[in-house]
């Protein structure tokens, strides 16, 4: 059975790195999309363009080590955290972190061009509070994100506060401004709503609760599963373990909430419209 967690961190500095990827893989898991973390966390100070680019090119290098040294096929993720244009402004200046943070997005989308990387993210908005010149610069750097998406054909990841049905609506509309293809845009933890993330377009990226994956199958298997486990020695666990998408996979099949053919479309069809990865 392919089972693949769609949002999932490592981190060779802070965590279990290839530890975690091994106990994902013995709980059954098979495919990880692995997702930047930060420049920070990677050893960058994250307070220019090329901070970032190193710490994308050293996030591909852990990628290919976990295809090297594991049994679990890893695709990378980049961009730049939300958080990050935050920190950068908030030391640099506005519109000093704006240019920065495009310039390392291009590059983000260079590696995507190059077959390195299968998507851009996490991008998007702060999850707390910030004033309203991050917020409104956040949803520009977004949206230059999903123009870059755009032009390479690749998938979005998006990081952002809370979502509920009025939120989705408001993505949609950015989403047609941009002309991207709304399939490519994964809103990652998403709440479970299902039905009107199909009416806008864009694929949910569920966190894989019990209550959440219950309430999303009710409404359909258009939808990813992740963990975003986080891969920190300090939060172990957070945000769900590794190994909990193919543990809840097997579970839901178990008991009948899930078919053999959601399985296969939440962990094989799905990921390959997304991400246009062919999945053996």
């Amino acid at each position: 059975m392919i089972i693949l967690d769609n949002h999932f961190h490592v981190d060779p500095n802070h965590g279990l790195f290839l530890e975690a990827v091994k106990q994902f893989q013995r709980a059954g898991g098979t495919h990880l999309i692995v997702v930047y973390k930060s420049a920070h966390d990677y050893g960058f100070p994250g307070l220019k363009a090329e901070d970032f680019m190193k710490a994308m090119d050293f996030h591909i290098e852990l990628v290919e080590k976990i295809n090297k040294e594991t049994q679990v096929k890893a695709y990378a993720v980049v961009g730049v955290h939300p958080a990050e244009f935050d920190y950068l402004a908030r030391n640099k200046g506005l519109e000093f972190a704006k240019n920065e943070v495009m310039k390392a997005l291009e590059y983000a989308q260079k590696l995507c061009l190059e077959g390195k990387a299968v998507g851009i993210g996490e991008v998007g908005r702060p999850h707390y509070e910030v004033s309203q010149e991050i917020w409104e610069a956040s949803i520009e750097i977004m949206k230059y994100a999903m123009e870059l998406a755009k032009d390479a054909d690749c998938a979005v990841q998006l990081h952002t506060e809370s979502f509920n049905e009025e939120k989705f609506r408001e993505l949609g509309k950015y989403i047609k401004e941009v002309g991207i293809k709304p399939h490519k845009v994964v809103k990652h933890f998403s709440p479970p709503l299902v039905k009107v993330a199909e009416e806008v377009g864009v694929f949910p990226s569920i966190i894989a609760s019990r209550k959440n994956i219950e309430e999303a199958i009710k409404q359909g298997n258009r939808f990813l599963m992740e963990t975003d486990y986080i891969d920190d020695k300090r939060r172990p666990g957070a945000v769900l373990g590794p190994k909990t998408v193919p543990r809840r996979t097997k579970e839901f099949l178990q008991k009948g909430l899930f078919t053999e053919e959601d399985v296969y479309k939440i962990h094989v069809e799905n990921p390959r419209k997304v991400y246009g990865i062919e999945i053996q």
